[in-house]
């Protein structure tokens, strides 16, 4: 009779073992998928944000392509409840021909970019220079 219940005692044990077991491995897991989830919702949020400046460059781009007169300079837009300022430059193009070799005339450059605050930093876009490797949002428009 003893030798029974002891080997029922041990068969406990082993039982109290695997399911100790059991909740680590899953506590493991569990922890894993959070960690995964916070950096999709992250990835989430910039992606949003980012649509979020594309359109208001876009809009900003359009508003002044459709204006009667351009004047050559550089104005700065405050966007109104939001922490984005528009920088709108607008150059004159010189030396554009058409096919038949006519110059073009009252043709200019429009250059929008995005400032704002992301995380206590200024965040900007700008046009992407030759030889940047990072991609970066841009808006300009031949008028």
């Amino acid at each position: 009779m003893k030798v029974e219940f002891s080997k029922r005692r041990i068969k406990k044990g082993f039982l109290l073992l695997e399911v100790v077991l059991a909740l680590a491995v899953f506590a493991i897991a569990c922890t894993g998928l959070t960690v995964a989830f916070h950096r999709m919702a992250g990835a989430a949020s910039l992606a949003q944000s980012e649509l979020r400046i594309t359109r208001i460059l876009d809009s900003a781009l359009t508003e002044q392509s459709s204006m009667p007169m351009l004047e050559e300079g550089v104005t700065q837009i405050p966007i109104e409840d939001s922490d984005i300022e528009l920088d709108v430059e607008i150059l004159p193009i010189e030396d554009l021909e058409n096919q038949d070799g006519e110059l073009l005339q009252q043709m200019f450059h429009i250059r929008i970019t995005a400032n704002w605050y992301r995380e206590r930093r200024v965040a900007r876009t700008a046009p992407p220079r030759l030889g940047a490797t990072t991609p970066c949002i841009s808006h300009e428009r031949f008028q």
